[in-house]
């Protein structure tokens, strides 16, 4: 691919005019040949080849290429590839462990301050301070549906989809917030949600939401937008022709949330609806405690850009990205199981007994408004993707190519503080990825984790169980709208027996 040969004289929002003779007009439809400005311009950028097989195309298909290609942000799209390819293999700065004192581990947390942080975090919250932000543009291919992820159902006596389990998770903090509030408070709280779908997911998610009365929830409170695509491009930055007259594309990964935001201006939806917080989750995980008042008031308290909660490494080798300092005294950042040679991967800090590097990236974060605000702007600046050799879809098959994804961990670089916030894997962390029969991450793997924690729930209520079949492969479920973390139980259950499996609910 070429560096632009001469000025472009238009921006990509008037291709069209500029294609169209340059008077704003529309284009007239595609003739005998492609539009001159057109080629012109996809010549600063080396990517002519396009029209390589324009002569074969019915008329129709023709106006379908030209609308494909005018639908590209040609400039901005070529300073992705240059900067993405240039950054390959680019030295980066050594990496080291993430201090103590940037962590809250389970094991030196106190009751006080546990008991502190969710007061905190339910006063933010019944101020309205607080959205949740759900990356939600995968469809469950690994699972074997086509449908979204969070339809997926994973087994539980409820029957309930993970987008079920996560709305009456935000049902019953909103009660939870409204309990808190002094007496002769307004008595409502409303946690807008912002759901990030892709192309491929959008429809089938408004209308599972639609099918579904928003789980309860108001649907003004639940905005969809949709996460962008990238051309797949070959190992020399060329567009890869997916047919004769489409570009082949990828949508550009779930840290595109951020420039999402930004292009579809609900950075200044929730500015205007007065949030100073956002919490931002991935859809694929059972046991995600979706705006958690206690992760909030942490945040709050330690006022820092950026927070995370992380698990314990399992294993050394396990397959996980950690977060560590990048450079010293440089910020945290999160980096991939790949890159972490295996001495650094086992290596033990002798004053805690830990792996030196052990805080594993869940994709649980929390971030002011203003940071996510910081980072589109930085991340559109700097225009450096992750590249990934991946099989593309071509005009003759199949061909390997790369894809370019942003990922959500991508912004921690430009935090000027970041927090991290230990959590338990059995409590908050039940991936679901890999279809029943895969050796970890299933639906029957998260299943059992739920079943297992609630069933803890209420036998320390006071409640008893009985069970046909072993406990360890049972439990019962406990229904969100029923307690958020364990908490108001007892009335529910003390003295009594329940049969797994079962749900419990009022």
């Amino acid at each position: 691919m070429r560096e632009p040969t001469m000025a472009v004289a238009v921006d990509d929002g008037n291709a069209a005019a500029a294609a169209g003779g340059g008077d704003g007009s529309a284009l007239p439809p595609p003739t005998s040949s492609p539009p001159q400005a057109l080629i012109e311009r996809l010549k600063d950028y080396g990517q002519e080849h396009v029209f390589a097989l324009w002569d074969e195309l019915s008329p129709q298909e023709r106006l379908l290429l030209v609308n494909d290609i005018q639908s590209l942000d040609l400039s901005r799209t070529d300073r992705i590839i240059r900067c993405s390819l240039r950054s390959q293999g680019l030295p980066v700065a050594a990496i080291e462990p993430v201090p103590e004192s940037c962590v809250s581990s389970v094991e030196e947390r106190t009751m006080e301050e546990r008991e502190r942080w969710w007061k905190m975090g339910l006063k933010a919250i019944s101020e309205g301070k607080l959205a949740v932000l759900l990356l939600s543009g995968g469809q469950g291919t690994r699972l074997g549906s086509s449908d979204p992820k969070g339809c997926f159902n994973i087994g539980l006596p409820s029957g309930k989809s993970l987008f079920q389990l996560q709305a009456e998770r935000i049902l019953c903090v909103q009660k939870l917030a409204v309990q808190s509030m002094n007496e002769g408070s307004a008595g409502s709280v409303t946690i807008h949600w912002y759901i990030m779908t892709s192309p491929f997911t959008d429809d089938a998610t408004r209308k599972f939401f639609e099918s579904h009365k928003y789980f309860g929830l108001e649907a003004d409170q639940v905005t969809f937008f949709q996460q962008g695509t990238r051309p797949c491009i070959s190992k020399d930055g060329r567009y890869i022709m997916e047919t004769p007259f489409k570009v082949a594309k990828s949508p550009d990964g779930n840290g595109g949330v951020y420039s999402a935001l930004k292009s579809s201006r609900l950075l200044e939806d929730m500015a205007a609806r007065g949030i100073k917080y956002v919490d931002c989750y991935g859809v694929d995980n059972a046991l995600v405690r979706v705006a958690d008042p206690t992760f909030l008031g942490y945040f709050i308290d330690k006022g820092v850009a950026a927070a995370a909660k992380v698990v314990r490494k399992a294993y050394p080798q396990e397959k996980v990205g950690v977060f560590v300092r990048r450079g010293k005294g440089g910020p945290l950042t999160v980096v991939e199981y790949s890159e972490l040679d295996s001495s650094l991967a086992s290596a033990i800090n002798q004053q805690t007994g830990r792996l030196r590097f052990c805080w594993s990236n869940v994709c649980l974060h929390m971030f002011t408004l203003d940071f996510l605000s910081q980072v589109a702007d930085g991340l559109e600046k700097d225009s450096v993707y992750h590249v990934a050799e991946k099989k593309i879809p071509f005009v003759h098959g199949y061909t390997m190519g790369l894809k370019l994804e942003q990922f959500v961990f991508d912004a921690f670089p430009y935090a000027p503080s970041t927090a991290l916030f230990e959590v338990l894997r059995e409590e908050e962390f039940a991936p679901v990825k890999n279809a029943n029969g895969s050796n970890y991450d299933t639906p029957d793997s998260a299943k059992l984790l739920v079943l297992r924690l609630h069933s803890r729930w209420v036998v320390a209520a006071g409640g008893f169980l009985t069970h046909s079949v072993p406990l360890y492969a049972t439990g019962v479920e406990v229904s969100p709208l029923c307690s958020y973390a364990g908490e108001n139980l007892e009335s529910i259950c003390r003295g009594r027996t329940f049969h797994a499996p079962c749900e419990i609910a009022f």
